[in-house]
């Protein structure tokens, strides 16, 4: 749907709701909020800033007064253009919405404002002992209300689970501006699951695009007591991959199974990583939680299949110091791509683990045919890829080949058995690839469940599922 155009009564509403400054509408201001990670830009007719419940209630029955579609964001970054605002209408930011609102150490769940930075979460509850698990490698930036909208995993959720096994509730803003609470967001039902549908799990993975989440009841995990961490080298990406299959085949369960092929080893040692060796064609990070007898029998199984699997050289970390560097070059690895190229185009396919070895040497075809550089560093426990294409966008034309080759890893993925994304979402990214993975009933199921909550589809247009129902 296409914005109308607003009055200056309108502003004049919002700044009345939101204060001075709730309300940003200057172009270079607004500039700020025309995409997240992904290629494609639109522009917002203003972007609101509340800090309440409340304000956001009031700010979507005006926008619904006049037909305005909204779009809300989180700290913009995703990968999959779901805060770009292409209907125009009003961004409705999360940035003001940063409180915790309450740690209940004794049950294990704190509620949270959805522009709680997920890092955050778990620093302020250490002090209990506890943590949030679920951890994307950009948690030192992104939002739980962010997370929430895209069922974001992490290099932990092998063992523990993505976002939405860790959400136990929330309180969300629907599309006529009614404020209602789902799940067990106020903590009466410890026991078991609140009663009716699971509407935080329909929520949750959602995009924006069914209502918009105020608030987060999250499950908090105990600290364990033993972590073994383990770097394996191999000469060889197909080896690496061939090994992590054989670890989760074996009945080892890893907190993390993750991979790093040479090209991302060389960008994090020029930005300064040089845990990561260089002469590898690609290294596993392997981490085991739990008892100090349990991970201790674990790491030794897990190094002996490694090294049955071709792995020229297995460190243990022996210091959290060294645990904590390896860990930060892992999260801090889309950063270092640029070291690489000025750009990069990260894929978010999964393909089963027997058939990882075979997507990765599909890979490195599309990388030779399109003449493109094709680094991986990825979630191999889960079979979750990262390929990213790392490139210069200033070079003409190179940028509509680095977008088909994207779809032809994720038509790759798709035919290996596995799906278009992990944790990244749809989005505008890969709507058009929907086809091969949904039938047309299936898609006009979706839509029908999108009308139930967005009858005027307002919320986040031009997303996943806001089309015509047949």
């Amino acid at each position: 749907m296409t914005a109308a155009t607003p009055s200056a009564n309108f502003f004049d509403a919002l700044t009345a709701v939101l204060g001075p400054g709730g309300v940003v509408r200057d172009p270079s201001g607004l500039a700020s909020y025309e995409s997240d990670g992904f290629l494609a830009k639109a522009r917002p007719t203003a972007v609101c800033l509340p800090e309440t419940t409340e304000q956001v209630a009031a700010v979507v029955r005006l926008a619904g007064e006049r037909g305005m579609p909204i779009t809300p964001r989180g700290a913009g970054t995703g990968l999959s253009g779901g805060a770009t605002p292409v209907g125009g209408g009003l961004v409705i930011g999360t940035s003001r919405m940063s409180r915790i609102l309450s740690i209940d150490p004794e049950n294990m769940r704190a509620v949270v404002q959805p522009g709680v930075v997920n890092l955050d979460l778990s620093e302020a509850t250490s002090r209990h002992g506890l943590y949030y698990a679920p951890d994307p490698s950009s948690q030192r930036v992104s939002t739980i209300g962010g997370n929430v909208a895209e069922n974001a995993g992490g290099a932990h959720c092998l063992k523990y689970g993505v976002t939405t096994n860790h959400v136990l509730g929330m309180e969300v803003v629907l599309s006529d501006g009614a404020i209602a609470h789902l799940g067990d967001f106020s903590g009466a039902n410890f026991g078991g699951e609140a009663p009716g549908y699971d509407l935080p799990g329909l929520v949750t993975g959602s995009e924006g695009c069914l209502a918009f989440v105020t608030a987060v009841a999250v499950r908090l995990m105990r600290r364990v007591e033993s972590v073994r961490t383990v770097l394996a080298l191999f000469s060889s990406d197909l080896d690496a991959g061939a090994a992590c299959s054989a670890i989760v085949a074996a009945g080892v369960i890893p907190a993390a199974l993750e991979f790093v092929d040479a090209h991302v080893i060389r960008a994090l040692r020029m930005a300064g990583f040089l845990e990561y060796p260089s002469d590898a064609a690609a290294v596993l990070l392997v981490e085991l939680e739990g008892l100090i007898e349990q991970t201790a029998e674990e790491a030794e199984r897990v190094c002996a299949i490694l090294v049955t699997h071709n792995a020229t050289e297995v460190r243990r970390a022996t210091e959290a110091s060294e645990r904590d560097r390896l860990w930060a070059g892992r999260k801090g690895a889309a950063g270092a791509m640029g070291q690489l190229a000025p750009n990069y185009y990260i894929q978010d396919g999964v393909v089963p683990r027997s058939r990882m070895v075979e997507v990765l040497g599909q890979i490195n075809q599309i990388a030779i045919r399109h003449g493109l550089t094709i680094v991986n560093v990825f979630h191999a426990g889960d079979g979750n890829l990262h390929p990213s294409i790392v490139y210069d966008a200033r070079t003409p034309g190179l940028t509509a080949r680095v977008i088909d080759a994207g779809a032809e890893i994720l038509r790759a993925c798709v035919d290996a058995g596995g799906t278009l994304s992990g944790e990244h979402g749809v989005g505008l990214e890969k709507q058009a690839y929907l086809d091969w993975v949904m039938t047309s009933q299936d898609q006009t199921a979706q839509r029908t469940l999108k009308r139930a909550f967005d009858p005027q589809l307002r919320l986040n247009p031009g997303k996943p599922f806001s089309g015509p129902l047949a």
